[in-house]
């Protein structure tokens, strides 16, 4: 599996704080940790609660393993060789919740979906809704799929790409649209219906060809995007999380419709010279960060893929935001991002006039009704990360920190799994919310 390297972010934002006349809670700590996994696992991890235990999806360990609830005796499910009976063949697999205890993992590369029931029993095998999404559904980088009350299942499809054909037939870099459909399927009849868009972050892609054939692929893109997020609810209500104004439009299982107010917020304004000193900054990171990382000893077929003088490869991609289990592969969602020698930054012109609320991938439903949306810093705070938590009706009740060097993997009812990492390794913890 490729490795990556990660810069954060947030410690770059070194900016001048703006506060609204909306008053937000007090932050206050995340519970203790009741539990704590002897057995590591991968960078990143997402996991399913039951009553008698947890299902973890290790996808850096390309495997499936269940705990006792105190996260003990571990079993593999599944994984990528012949010891178990079950094949976790991708490189990445998607754990969704299902019916009671029951959970489906998601193998894009079979297009299909195991369904484990609460004991981490394979009980049968079925095909991908749409095998076009097998991807985005088996990804839990972009955003967690869920059931809502109906018992339809609700994600992120593909986005949608514009083919284009330049000059001679040169090659010509396919238009990213700016919004991918939030979908829901019913399982038993396969209908399909689009319940809302998200906007996702759309980096320009430009393809060179040299004089020998070889192509090269580079990549614009902004680091601050102002993006919207979704996640399923415990009633099955669907919660659209707007990132422009920061507020939750609402698509409840009986069909209607509605629109919470806006989330009080600390907005920050960039000024001309704060975004001129953003992108500065962030420039300064990437040449670090290449010259500590030395480019290839010979192109490759793959652009993104580099051959050390030590002759070890390694993939660099650029990653702005991620998912639950973390901001790409293994981190916290939009603290990190990758820096390829591929890789340039928009104009600081083109930076918005507010730092957003949230990167992608930064919100969660927990098992008791609320969202959990992890806020990118206005100012500096010790510690940890801060979510806002916001109750079904788009209310913000609270402000949670959780410990430092964690990221939340995973929830149950009054409890929280988080994810500490130490390079490449990671200990499951789980602590109560209060």
């Amino acid at each position: 599996m490729p490795n990556f390297v990660f810069l954060g972010v947030s410690a770059m934002l070194a900016v001048a704080n703006v506060a609204s006349a909306q008053q937000t809670p007090a932050i206050r700590p995340l519970g203790p940790v009741i539990a704590t996994a002897k057995e590591l696992l991968g960078a990143q991890v997402f996991v399913r609660h039951l009553k008698g235990g947890v299902i973890v999806n290790d996808v850096g360990g390309r495997r499936l393993v269940m705990f006792d609830t105190a996260l003990n005796n571990p079993t593999v499910i599944a994984d990528s060789t012949s010891a178990t009976a079950n094949a976790y063949s991708g490189r990445t697999g998607g754990l969704i919740a299902y019916r009671g205890d029951s959970s489906l993992f998601v193998d894009p590369q079979s297009l299909s979906m195991l369904v484990i029931d609460g004991a981490g029993k394979v009980a049968r095998v079925m095909s991908v809704p749409r095998s076009q999404d097998a991807m985005t559904l088996g990804s839990g980088a972009l955003g967690a799929a869920g059931f809502d009350g109906q018992g339809r299942l609700v994600y992120r499809a593909m986005p949608r790409f514009q083919m284009r054909r330049g000059p001679g037939d040169a090659p010509t870099p396919p238009e990213v649209a700016d919004s991918s459909p939030i979908v829901r399927v019913d399982l038993a009849t396969r209908a399909v219906d689009t319940i809302g868009y998200t906007k996702v972050p759309r980096p320009k892609m430009d393809i060179q060809r040299d004089t020998m054939g070889r192509m090269s692929v580079s990549m614009q893109v902004n680091p601050l995007p102002v993006v919207d997020d979704f996640a399923v609810l415990s009633d099955g209500s669907v919660a659209l999380v707007r990132g422009r104004d920061y507020h939750v439009d609402w698509v409840r299982s009986d069909g209607t419709r509605e629109s919470s107010g806006k989330v009080p917020h600390e907005w920050q304004r960039l000024t001309d010279e704060d975004k001129v000193a953003f992108i500065d900054s962030l420039k300064a990171a990437r040449e670090r960060f290449l010259a500590a990382n030395p480019p290839p000893t010979a192109p490759t077929a793959n652009s993104n893929t580099v051959t050390t003088p030590g002759g070890q490869q390694r993939t660099e991609m650029i990653v702005i935001g991620g998912g639950p289990g973390g901001g790409g592969p293994g981190g916290p969602p939009g603290a990190n991002m990758a820096m390829g020698r591929n890789v340039s930054f928009i104009p600081a012109n083109e930076l918005p006039d507010y730092k957003p609320p949230f990167f992608a991938g930064a919100v969660r439903a927990d098992a008791d009704g609320n969202l959990w949306i992890q806020t990118i810093p206005t100012k500096g705070i010790a510690g940890g990360t801060v979510y806002d938590v916001l109750n079904g009706k788009g209310e913000l009740v609270e402000r949670v920190q959780i410990p430092k060097d964690r990221t939340i993997v995973g929830f149950g009812s009054g409890v929280v799994y988080l994810a500490a990492r130490d390079g490449g390794k990671t200990t499951l913890e789980k602590a109560r919310i209060r």
